[in-house]
């Protein structure tokens, strides 16, 4: 049932609260008990009320309408006041704002002469009135005292278990069973019974209850089989019964599953059951079972389990139980080392406290100047002359001459 119609109907249960529904344009409700109109004051912009097939006999209850001045259509078809005696002058009459009664236009000459004949009209109608009253109150108890019998008449649910019990079992039993549901409908629709609000409710309540059998037999005969979740060979299976979106994401930067579920936002939380293993989770949803195999073995004593306070999803931690160690890229270490203020602190450090070498003062020489100029003319004056280092003579007694190596130049 939609949520506007639910808040609808509830509110029809009670009679008092119809009047709060202000900006109601049309009511339908026809094929109801509705025996007096009233409280449909407080429907200020009602424009069409439709009470066709009820039981309205207080015609002079259409007066509550006089403050519906919005109100142009109105259906009483199938009401006991529509057998009354100048029944649509006094309506015409006493609400001079309708245009259409029972899907008929109303004329203006119409009009006139019912405002004209109201006086005679209205007392006629109160008498007829006055009559069917009486009639209501009689059938009410009549009403009363047949449902009270039917009460005192049912079996005795010891003597029904005993009739059972000797009864044949399986497929005779089951015959005589629909055999019996079957003359109990049929001796229901052909007992003869006033047109009541009591015999309409009791008419509902015979076809609920043979609903329900039918109901029963049918769960009976096609039961659901048990949800497998775990193979007898022991491999897990993917199970969604809520079928609610889902994702699973692998953080490897924290080596770590999270199963993000699209729980249902208003929801509550002791309504979930949450389940995590090494190889799967396991989570429960209002009876529901969602169970998801991981791709690699987790810890489940490390899980944790949290929910959206905006959006209700449910996000489930699953820690890795092998942890993935990755090596650091050496750009990025020369990175840190150049920019690292503790590296900049250790060089300046070494460079305060680094040593020196002491050299011999007698050692050193200065660089004389006229030398390098000497150096130069003597440079200028004629060419420079090589010395090729003399060879060592091959005094060897091991020596052997070969004639085929030629000799080396001087």
């Amino acid at each position: 049932m939609h949520r506007c119609q639910k808040l609808l109907f509830d509110l029809l249960l009670n009679k008092k609260n119809v009047g709060r529904l202000k900006k109601l344009e049309y009511l339908n409700l026809a094929l109801n008990n509705i025996e007096r109109i009233e409280n449909l004051e407080g429907c200020e912009f009602l424009q069409k009320l439709d009470l066709t097939v009820n039981f309205v006999g207080e015609l002079t209850s259409v007066e509550s309408l006089k403050h519906n001045i919005h109100l142009q259509e109105l259906y009483l078809v199938g009401n006991p006041c529509c057998d009354f005696a100048g029944y649509r002058k006094f309506v015409i009459a006493t609400l001079p704002q309708l245009k259409w009664l029972d899907g008929k236009e109303i004329t203006r000459s119409e009009q006139i002469q019912a405002l004209q004949d109201y006086p005679i009209v209205r007392q006629r109608v109160v008498e007829q009135q006055e009559v069917y009253i009486l009639k209501r109150t009689k059938e009410k108890e009549t009403g009363q005292k047949n449902l009270e019998d039917k009460e005192n008449n049912k079996p005795d649910p010891g003597q029904k278990t005993e009739n059972k019990k000797n009864n044949t079992t399986g497929e005779g039993n089951k015959g005589k069973k629909n055999t019996d549901e079957d003359e109990m409908n049929k001796k229901f629709w052909e007992e003869p019974t006033e047109y009541t609000p009591e015999s309409r409710l009791e008419v509902h309540r015979h076809i609920e209850k043979m609903r329900k059998l039918k109901d029963k037999d049918k769960n009976q005969g096609k039961q659901k089989p048990q949800r497998i979740l775990i193979t007898s060979e022991g491999r897990v299976l993917n199970v969604n019964e809520p079928k609610i979106d889902f994702k699973l994401t692998d953080d490897e930067e924290n080596n770590q599953f999270i199963l993000d579920l699209a729980v249902y936002r208003h929801m509550d939380t002791s309504l979930l059951d949450i389940d995590v293993q090494p190889t799967y989770v396991c989570v429960m949803v209002k009876g529901k079972v969602f169970q998801l195999v991981l791709p690699e073995e987790v810890k489940p004593d490390s899980s944790s389990a949290k929910r959206s306070q905006t959006t209700g999803h449910l996000l489930v931690t699953m820690p890795k139980v092998q942890a993935v160690v990755k090596p650091k890229p050496k750009s990025t270490s020369r990175t840190q080392s150049a920019t690292c203020p503790k590296s900049h602190t250790h060089v300046t450090r070494t460079a305060e406290h680094s040593e020196k070498l002491e050299v011999d003062p007698s050692k050193h020489q200065c660089v004389d100047l006229t030398n390098i100029v000497t150096e130069r003319k003597s440079i200028a004056q004629g060419p420079i002359k090589f010395h090729q280092p003399k060879l060592p003579e091959r005094n060897s007694d091991d020596f052997q001459d070969n004639p085929e190596v030629p000799p080396l130049v001087d």
